[in-house]
């Protein structure tokens, strides 16, 4: 049994990023209410340190410091340090990461902070050095004991502004949705395109897959062929990149430089989900074999390295991995060296090495490779003079070899809790995947999480638990996870027509606007009316690698209203679109979300209603399609729900197709309903 020198307090905790630091002589602590009232008892100053399992500078300043007995020396008789993993708690991620902003115009992780006994940060940066870390607490902690009142007035004012950085107001404007200037926008935000490698015109480069998501439909419902090219240029650099994971399947955090070459390795859920969502919508309008390929092999990784036995889904892959001497190194796993390659593909080498750029194009540094493609699989074909066929052969060959050899090495670590928001974004990733490709195997899956959900994290009072970790369901849900389980639950409903979906979702959003809702901003707030008060409470509402909650919020009341003719979630929906609609033009790729239900009030929406024996087959194939602009509910019996009622014909199947409650007369056929829809 392995023994350690030194254990703190972590070691109770489920986080496998808390219990990281579980042996460091830092005397860490969680953040919790027995820490906080301690630090007010003591008047001790709290350094907050704030990270993520997967973040690799999070681990070198660990090593570095935490990992230090000096270190521990200065923090432990001067401090009371408190651990935070951002994804347990985003909340106070939050609050800290706005502090750092301002102070210092930019933040990240690792993000370390102190703060006054009562929580309010008086100093706060990102990665420190040891000389540097230990130079700067010691600073604070003096300034404290001689002039305390400069560090409450700093802590005053640095509040006021932390404060203001989320502030929304109620837009009291009429507002026409239908003239507003999306063309310009549009126009404007492609200044920034990178039209050699996609993405942007900067490194590093984070897929943001809901920018893309809004382009291509917006590429796709005004005909905008330029736009297209730039939205299946960024698929295209993208999958051939080494930023996917060419042997495993999946996706990297983010690219270091503009070619998509070479990754920041970690692994995270919430971008394979939104990917394979992406990719899969991307394929319904190109039908590029490249997207499907990039789909199945997310979803084996997924399935192979990402899933519980539960069905739920784990949070991440470490960048790091360990080397053969022990250390800990970013990218290990998944790189190689040319002599490496030669011993394992032998004869296939070369033209290994020419599809995958095991050359200056692929290098990354020390003599090891990156595998990245550069061409599309018709240009490599007719340059090598071989088949697709036998290419496809050749590409699964080379896969299986390398990936059997790659898992003799030290695999990264695994954050395997499950986060309730990032597992419903996965869950809709394989039901948009199973609406594309009728993959049965997608649809149990997507069915096994979302009974997880309902089992272990869905309260007995309505409520969900944001955090499952060895059995245990835990910490009062965020906005994040009840918007994101109504999205995939409305999701499931369209694939299954199983009632009890959609009203799951309808439930949630009752529970959201009970707990969550402003009615003077008509916004949802990120935490809970029942959770501790932190120093400002937030309203998240710009879109980022995910986006905001307010905005699938948004998305969310406007479908249900359908449903359910509420016309509270509708204009509710529409005030929100209303509220963040004053800042969108500045910043248009903050907000691609919002710009996704704008185009949803600025074409006609449809409901497409098909009732009657054979409506899981007619759905399959509406599912199908690249329809963005409606929902779909159907039954194969009689129901009495605003949608359904007095329209079933025992023997018959008929498609209805609304738009703003005038239905056309009913048709039978899938060609005769798409006729009817623009």
């Amino acid at each position: 049994m392995e023994t350690h020198q030194y254990t703190n307090e972590l070691i109770n905790e489920s986080s496998p990023y808390l219990r990281q630091h579980a042996h460091n002589p830092v005397n860490w602590k969680a953040w919790n209410e027995t820490t906080l009232k301690e630090a007010k008892e003591k008047q001790q100053l709290m350094i907050v340190s704030i990270g993520y399992a997967a973040c690799h500078w999070c681990h070198v300043m660990e090593k570095e410091s935490f990992e230090d007995s000096t270190v521990a020396a200065v923090m432990n008789e001067r401090f009371i340090s408190v651990k935070v993993d951002r994804e347990e708690r985003p909340d106070v991620d939050q609050i800290y990461i706005n502090a750092v902003q301002l102070m210092t115009g930019s933040a990240g992780w690792p993000l370390n902070v102190i703060t006054l006994p009562d929580g309010r940060p008086v100093w706060g940066g990102t990665y420190f050095t040891k000389n540097d870390w230990i130079n700067a607490i010691e600073k604070i902690h003096d300034l404290y004991l001689e002039e305390p009142q400069k560090l409450i007035d700093y802590a005053n004012h640095l509040e006021e502004g932390i404060k203001s950085i989320d502030l929304i107001s109620l837009n009291s404007n009429q507002v026409d949705f239908k003239s507003y200037d999306t063309k310009a926008l549009v126009e404007h935000w492609g200044k920034s395109f990178d039209q050699k490698y996609g993405g942007y015109n900067r490194a590093p480069k984070f897929m943001m897959p809901n920018n893309l998501e809004f382009l291509l439909r917006y590429a796709v419902q005004n005909e905008d062929d330029e736009l297209m090219e730039y939205v299946t240029l960024t698929l295209n650099r993208i999958a051939y990149g080494g930023v996917y994971d060419q042997i495993g399947g999946g996706f990297a955090r983010y690219s270091t430089d503009t070619k998509w070459h070479v990754p920041h390795f970690e692994k995270m859920l919430y971008d394979n989900a939104q990917l394979v969502s992406l990719y899969s919508h991307a394929f319904m309008v190109t039908k590029n074999p490249t997207y499907q390929q990039v789909v199945e092999e997310t979803l084996e990784f997924i399935s192979r390295e990402m899933t519980n036995e539960d069905g739920a889904f784990y949070s991440s892959l470490d960048a790091d991995s360990e080397t053969e001497d022990g250390k800990l190194e970013e990218g290990t796993f998944y790189v190689y060296t040319i002599e490496e390659l030669k011993n394992v593909l032998k004869d296939d080498f070369d033209l290994f090495s020419a599809y995958y750029n095991v050359n200056s194009f692929g290098k990354w540094e020390h003599g090891y490779y990156v595998l990245i493609r550069n061409k599309s699989d018709d240009e490599f074909i007719r340059e090598h003079s071989i088949t697709i066929e036998d290419l496809n052969k050749k590409k699964g060959s080379w896969k299986s070899i390398l990936l059997d050899h790659r898992n003799k090495r030290i695999a990264p670590r695994l954050d395997d809790k499950s986060l309730t928001s990032w597992n419903a974004l996965m869950l809709k990733g394989y039901v948009d995947a199973y609406k594309t490709f009728g993959n049965e195997a997608y649809k149990k899956i997507a069915l096994k999480n979302a009974r997880f959900i309902l089992d272990k994290q869905l309260q007995h009072d309505g409520s969900l638990h944001h955090s499952y970790k060895d059995g245990v369901s835990s910490i009062n849900g965020y906005l994040e996870d009840y918007a994101a389980v109504i999205e995939a639950f409305i999701k499931l409903y369209e694939v299954t027509l199983d009632q009890q979906w959609i009203d799951h979702a309808k439930q949630l959003t009752d529970h959201a606007f009970e707990y969550f809702f402003d009615e003077s901003k008509s916004m949802f707030y990120f935490t809970s009316s029942k959770d501790q008060k932190l120093i400002t409470r937030n309203f998240e509402y710009r879109d980022n690698v995910i986006p905001a909650s307010n905005s699938i919020m948004a998305k969310n009341l406007m479908i249900l209203a359908h449903h359910y003719d509420e016309r509270n979630y509708s204009g509710t929906a529409k005030q929100m679109l209303k509220n963040v609609l004053v800042e969108v033009e500045s910043y248009p790729n903050g907000y691609s979300n919002w710009l996704d239900l704008l185009l949803s009030y600025q074409m006609n929406y449809y409901e497409i209603v098909i009732v009657g024996d054979d409506a899981q087959e007619k759905v399959a194939e509406l599912n199908a399609l690249y329809l963005p602009n409606k929902l779909i509910a159907g039954s194969t019996e009689d129901r009495n729900n605003p949608l359904l009622e007095r329209r079933y014909i025992d023997g018959q199947t008929f498609i209805y197709v609304c738009v703003n409650n005038a239905c056309k007369l009913p048709v039978s056929e899938v060609s005769k309903a798409l006729e009817l829809i623009d």
